[in-house]
């Protein structure tokens, strides 16, 4: 009896676990490495490498909104769109934090085809302008998050439902790179200290070289989409209709994993945050020690009769003294 509880408990703890893993799991999505690229040399040798993550919380934020208008002529047109933005911009600007600014898109007629008939003749169909469509985006610089919803609500009153983008802003990056490179630089000696203790050496005389990089992530780069659906295993002969239903498509943040970092800098994400990756490799040319020890293991010094020092290079032809 003991033994089936047992069993049974294993089995739910794996379907807890396969549970909370969410449905993503149903789609096997290429998802790209997100590493930094600085092309290092490569030769013999050791190669010392250390890797940053920093988790970055936006301080500012822009959302911007396309609105777009059609018209029979110029005027109506400039001046539907200038109403419902300006409308909507009285109720925007009285939130707190808020910046706004109007981006013109493009102003271009629109055409219709008009049927010309001739006598034992094709129809001819000619394109003729009926009225022009204006496009503009409002931009909406805000440091409360939350204020996002107010702005999707006070916009879509006036028929504004397109939001195209939210950019992440933060004030703390360059600090925040420079307070990695200071973590990396301690890691990096660390970990040389190390190597010389394991082999027995030191690298304070040989050749070295270094190179490293940054790389900064945005929330708007991070989203990944994905259909939450299981297919029918169902085998149906060729000659079968069979009709497909419609299938949801949704969005979901997937930032840098932590699991290849040599040290995080605020791990927690519980919200979409700046993500900035920071690596440093340094080379150490150990064969080149090698070769200039034995080198010196090569030279001689003779004393003349006359108490001279020379040295003598035993790789060249014969010197007379």
């Amino acid at each position: 009896m003991k033994k089936l509880f047992y069993a049974s408990f294993i089995l739910f703890s794996q379907f807890i676990i396969g549970q909370v893993s969410g449905n993503v799991n149903y789609q096997n999505q290429y998802s790209p490495s997100n590493t930094i690229d600085i092309g290092f040399p490569t030769s013999e040798g050791i190669v010392a490498s250390v890797k940053g993550l920093a988790n970055v919380k936006a301080d500012s934020y822009m959302a911007i909104f396309s609105i777009t208008q059609t018209g029979k002529t110029t005027k109506e047109v400039n001046e539907l769109l200038d109403q419902r933005i300006n409308k909507s911009l009285e109720e925007i600007k009285l939130k707190k934090g808020v910046e706004t600014f109007v981006d013109m898109i493009s102003f271009v007629p629109v055409y219709e085809y008009e049927v010309e008939k001739k006598v034992f003749s094709r129809k001819t169909y000619n394109e003729v302008p009926v009225g022009f469509e204006l496009k503009k985006n409002i931009h909406i610089k805000f440091t409360d998050p939350n204020l996002l919803n107010d702005f999707i609500s006070i916009l879509s009153n006036h028929e504004i439902y397109d939001l195209v983008r939210v950019d992440y802003f933060s004030n703390a990056l360059e600090t925040i790179k420079k307070e990695m490179m200071n973590k990396a630089k301690l890691l990096i000696q660390e970990k040389i200290k190390n190597y010389e203790l394991l082999l027995g050496e030191t690298f304070t005389n040989v050749e070295k070289r270094i190179a490293d990089g940054f790389a900064v992530n945005l929330p708007v780069e991070m989203y990944k989409s994905y259909e939450a659906y299981n297919s029918s295993s169902l085998n149906l002969k060729k000659a079968a209709n069979v009709n497909q239903a419609s299938k949801s498509t949704t969005l979901y943040y997937q930032p840098v994993f932590n699991k290849e970092f040599d040290f995080i800098i605020n791990p927690a994400v519980l919200e979409p945050v700046i993500q900035v990756q920071y690596e440093v490799k340094i080379f150490i040319n150990r064969e080149k020690e090698k070769k200039q020890a034995a080198k010196a293991d090569k030279e001689f010094i003779l004393i003349t009769p006359n108490g001279d020092l020379k040295p003598i290079n035993v790789n060249s032809p014969k010197q007379t003294y």
